[in-house]
């Protein structure tokens, strides 16, 4: 890898809160195409890390390309190919200079460019007072962890896990050096890269002082998590029932009456089923590049739900109304801040859910059906019924409506029907996560993981090396890199 990284300084304010209460900050970046010197102070090094923030809600990446990618390669959503968005993405149809595999492999490496500026400097030459330097071990590492989520992600589009006889992984630079070249690691070795940093990650950040808490900034409790997915992923149940049992009551399902206010810009941050998001914000929006954008009928209405997902509701899952019908076209999101849809923010200025607690359960779920407790699993899966059920008349053993004293038909809650349910099975976990978890960037890689089909078989690909996005030509035709390709494109000839 012989890349010349940008390095942004995120002027944000440093101090009380570090961001506002709305999480709207302006970023502001210098560039330099210089190798960045060593780090000198507590606030430089949480600079870096926002500034890592910063590429990551990039629309090329979490601002909306990344998500997409997950949904559109699923049997939950599709790409209607509007605005000529995700065109080739969607119909495998990429080569080795496509835009979007080159542009998201940038803003990933620019993330891992970031941390390691954090990583690799000496907090004992740090300015300040012993207090200082254990914040800077906080903010370390918070870069060892968003380099590992870095690291999972190219992982996940661009490694070989997924293709038939695949080897590689990924290259995986520890140290910011914009000379470097560097081979792609195997695919054993790129998932223990991941694993020491998330494990290195929470040691830092379990001993070092905390400098915020806003869910916009990554914490002790939102690294779990973020491992819980990586884990899970893995198939390493036995972490993730672990991780599951840290977080479990410190957070909650979102309530039903506010399931569909949690997704917008006026409760960023403030949902208690909120663990980890990027903050957007009305001065840094995304605008028409919001992943919001993609979803929209009256902007592009690119990405929009499948028929078999919309009918997977139950006529009283809250859920369902999310979605909005258009002719047959049914759309997760709409045109004002009131709408239908979990991304409905006309400007873009939601924050990016990084990670929900329901996220966490159904984790915790699948992990306990794989090993666990299966009541475990019931009781978690009961806490997410509860409030994704409106009431619905109670039926005697005949079927009929059952009446109370005053002639009113009695009526069971979410709750009632979610004690009704006396076990969870892996196909029930399967239905429920793409439910609660639509549109959101995670179904892709869960087929994947499970050796599921994406049940889309007029555009699947013929060569399934197509699985994985082409290392760009950027990449492999650098002089002197060891850098290889990934089969079935070509620049692998």
């Amino acid at each position: 890898m012989n890349k010349i990284i940008k390095t942004g300084i995120l002027a944000a304010v440093i101090g009380t809160g570090l961001v506002s209460c709305s999480d709207d900050f302006v970023d502001r970046e210098f560039y330099q195409e210089v190798q960045q010197g060593p780090l000198k102070s507590t606030q430089e090094m949480q600079s870096f890390v926002r500034g890592a923030y910063v590429s990551m809600r990039n629309t090329q990446y979490y601002g909306a390309d990344f998500l997409a990618y997950a949904e559109i390669r699923s049997d939950e959503m599709y790409s209607t190919l509007q605005g000529g968005y995700y065109t080739n993405v969607y119909n495998y149809t990429q080569v080795s200079n496509d835009p979007y595999a080159r542009d998201t492999y940038n803003r990933i490496y620019e993330v891992v460019g970031k941390a390691n500026i954090v990583i690799n400097s000496d907090i004992n030459a740090l300015q300040g007072t012993a207090a200082d330097k254990s914040t800077a071990t906080f903010a370390q590492g918070q870069a060892y962890g968003l380099r590992a989520i870095a690291f999972f992600d190219a992982f996940r589009i661009y490694g070989q896990k997924y293709i038939p006889n695949g080897t590689l992984g990924i290259v995986l630079p520890l140290k910011y050096d914009p000379k470097a070249l560097m081979p792609r690691a195997t695919i054993a070795e790129t998932e223990a890269q991941i694993d020491a940093d998330f494990t290195k990650a929470l040691q830092l950040m379990s001993t070092g002082t905390a400098y915020s808490n806003t869910k916009a900034d990554l914490s002790v409790n939102a690294l779990k998590g973020m491992m819980s997915r990586y884990y899970l992923y893995k198939g390493d149940y036995a972490k993730v029932r672990s991780l599951t049992n840290d977080l479990i009551g410190k957070y909650s399902v979102i309530d039903a009456g506010l399931h569909q206010v949690s997704f917008r810009f006026l409760m960023n941050g403030a949902a208690p089923n909120s663990i980890f998001e990027l903050a957007v914000g009305i001065n840094a929006s995304l605008s028409t590049g919001s992943y919001r954008q993609r979803l929209n009928p009256l902007g592009y209405g690119n990405i929009v739900v499948s028929t078999s997902a919309y009918n997977s509701y139950a006529s009283n899952d809250i859920r369902r109304n999310l979605i909005s019908t258009s002719g047959t076209i049914r759309y997760l999101s709409s045109n004002s801040n009131d709408g239908t849809g979990k991304y409905t923010n006309a400007v873009g200025a939601d924050n990016i859910k990084m990670l929900r607690y329901e996220e966490i359960l159904l984790n915790g779920i699948e992990a306990e059906l794989n090993g666990g407790d299966p009541a475990k699993a019931l009781s978690y899966y009961r806490l997410i019924i509860a409030q994704r059920l409106s009431p619905i008349p109670r039926l005697d053993s005949n079927g009929n409506p059952v009446i109370d004293n005053d002639g009113n038909p009695v009526m069971d809650t979410g709750q009632d029907q979610a004690n009704k349910i006396t076990s969870v099975t892996l196909p029930m976990l399967k239905a429920e996560r793409m439910k609660e978890l639509l549109g959101e960037g995670l179904r892709q890689w869960d087929l994947r993981r499970w050796g599921d089909p994406i049940a889309r078989p007029s555009v699947a690909p013929t060569d399934p090396n197509l699985n994985a996005f082409p290392i760009p030509r950027s990449e492999t035709d650098i002089a002197g890199t060891p850098v290889l390709p990934n089969p079935g494109y070509d620049n692998s000839l």
